[in-house]
């Protein structure tokens, strides 16, 4: 993973709570968790807002 050192200000509690639900030591794991599971969301809503209706699941009955 590249890394560049960037300043930025945070709710310090709100990283904390977040490293703390996700289980790991530092603040900045939790962002970077938070970060790809953004993406991967947002990734995921525009995936099935495109194939709205258009998919077919194998053993779906119609």
């Amino acid at each position: 993973m590249a890394g560049t050192l960037t300043s930025i200000r945070l709710d310090t509690h709100l990283a904390d709570e977040a490293a703390r639900v996700l289980g790991v030591k530092t603040r900045t794991e939790a962002v970077h968790i938070a970060l790809r599971e953004v993406v991967a969301l947002r990734r995921f809503k525009d995936l099935m807002k495109k194939n709205a209706g258009k998919l077919k699941f194998a053993g779906h009955r119609e």
